[in-house]
């Protein structure tokens, strides 16, 4: 896929990455019946029922929902922070109770300085870069003085989100601080891969949520909540269309599911370092190749690490991979597109072109 960051760029199909620079306010609409000629007043006040034996003046199924939405936003939103980088804004979610805050690698950039506001308050704190990682495109940054109060956020279970949850995003689109935004789970399982334009990571990221509630720019780094009041994702693209100028497509948004945040952000806690990636490697520098017409047609071998999986395999470079296990590659995209889903350790097949003549060897993956 072809993504972009925020200040200026792209997705496929159509990605655009969200950090830098609107809330939506959502109300649930308060529905009221009425039983015969008598109005929802009289009806309250007489206690007349609808059909189904509700009161007509107790829209239960607005008001419960609207009650889970305040519910959820009390509960998780002073979690949730605006992270300043240089002119850039971005959005963060606190890790712990020592000031840990996640947020997204291309928020904090190459700044290992940061001005932070917590929700509620005027006060701006500082923050120092623990570590980024951004082939995960996430980052831990350490509030210099943790403020009395600060809530770290719970992180829920990402086996157990399911397509058509309702979620809240929330965070500092367009630099409105403590924004909510509504949606459900579109989609589970996306792999999405960010360009390297505009100072993007260029990271492909496998499994992510996809959602339809609001991700504009500045809610990368913040937080999307489940209705137990759990952090199921940290936003981080959202999409564009291209018939549209690249302009946003409404609805298509993508989070970083909270298991790989929980991975990468505890070992950055843990050991300043992220120390085990979990992510499949082939161990080489590749560039795409174009054919004679112009069109993608593999991955060329530029240089092959020493010992790693595809030197082992008997990969050289000039080779030009086609083929990954059952997953044809034309680009270096679709590339990383297949190895995300793979583990290290794990043995896949590889065909590649040397010479004009195809070879396919079995290969042990790698770690990132």
């Amino acid at each position: 896929m072809d993504v972009s960051r925020a200040r200026a760029r792209t997705l496929r199909p159509a990605l655009r990455m969200v950090a830098p620079l609107a809330a939506l306010i959502c109300c649930a609409a308060l529905l009221s019946g009425c039983n015969g000629s008598s109005t929802p007043k009289e009806a309250a006040a007489s206690g007349t029922k609808d059909p189904s034996g509700r009161r007509v003046d107790e829209p239960a199924a607005a008001t419960d929902l609207q009650s889970d939405y305040e519910r959820v936003i009390r509960n998780v939103l002073p979690s949730v922070v605006q992270i300043q980088a240089g002119h850039s804004l971005g959005s963060g979610v606190v890790y712990d109770d020592k000031g840990h805050v996640v947020t997204n690698a291309h928020v904090v950039g190459s700044a290992k300085r940061f001005h932070v506001t917590t929700a509620g308050s005027e006060e701006v704190l500082t923050a120092t870069l623990v570590s980024s990682y951004p082939a995960q495109d996430l980052a831990v940054v350490k509030l210099d003085k943790v403020p009395r109060g600060l809530k770290a956020a719970a992180f829920g279970d990402s086996q157990k989100v399911a397509v058509g949850q309702i979620v809240l995003a929330m965070g500092s689109p367009l630099g409105l601080s403590s924004s909510v935004t509504e949606g459900i789970v579109s989609a589970t399982g996306r792999t999405v891969s960010e360009g390297q334009s505009e100072g993007g990571t260029g990271a492909t990221i496998a499994n992510m949520v996809q959602t339809s509630a609001s991700i504009n720019p500045g809610n990368s780094g913040g937080a999307l909540v489940n209705l137990s009041s759990q952090v199921i994702g940290i936003p981080t693209l959202a999409a564009v269309d291209p018939q549209l100028g690249g302009s946003a497509a409404p609805g298509i948004g993508f989070a970083i599911p909270a298991s790989m945040v929980k991975t990468i952000a505890g070992q950055i806690v843990k050991y300043g370092r992220v120390v085990d990636s979990g992510r499949a490697a082939l161990g080489i520098t590749g560039r795409t190749v174009v054919n004679a017409g112009y069109q993608p047609a593999g991955v060329a071998v530029v240089d092959v690490k020493a010992g790693g999986a595809a030197d082992r395999a008997g990969i050289r470079p000039g080779d030009v991979i086609i083929r990954l296990g059952g997953t044809g590659i034309t680009t270096i995209t679709s590339l990383s597109e297949a190895l995300a889903s793979d583990k290290p350790g794990q043995k896949t097949k590889v065909t590649y072109s040397r010479n004009g003549a195809e070879t396919t060897v079995e290969v042990t993956l790698g770690e990132q």
